[in-house]
């Protein structure tokens, strides 16, 4: 499924892996979550309990990869890279 699909199909929750300093500088979508890169493993059973699909984000794509990578390798399959903040942004715009 693209991102555009899963969007498109709702039931989805959206995660945001920067660092908080990142989103007061660059901004935030507000129905997002934040659990920075680095929190991931220990904030795990956070991401585990939502239902549906979650599209995780940060700046550029790489580090929302390597949460999509971490979850995959835990058996998850309904997780996905949104890519950077402001592709995220222009998937919800034009929804």
């Amino acid at each position: 499924m693209s991102i555009e699909e899963v969007l498109k199909a709702g039931n989805y929750h959206l995660i945001d892996v920067r660092e908080p300093m990142e989103l007061e500088m660059d901004g935030s979508i507000e129905e997002a979550q934040n659990i920075p890169l680095g929190e991931i493993e220990d904030r795990k059973q956070e991401v585990t309990n939502l239902a549906g699909n979650k599209i995780f984000f940060c700046r550029s794509g790489n580090r929302s990869g390597k949460a999509v990578e971490y979850f995959k390798s835990e058996g998850m399959t309904d997780v996905y890279n949104g890519g950077g903040y402001n592709d995220m942004m222009k998937q919800l715009e034009n929804l």
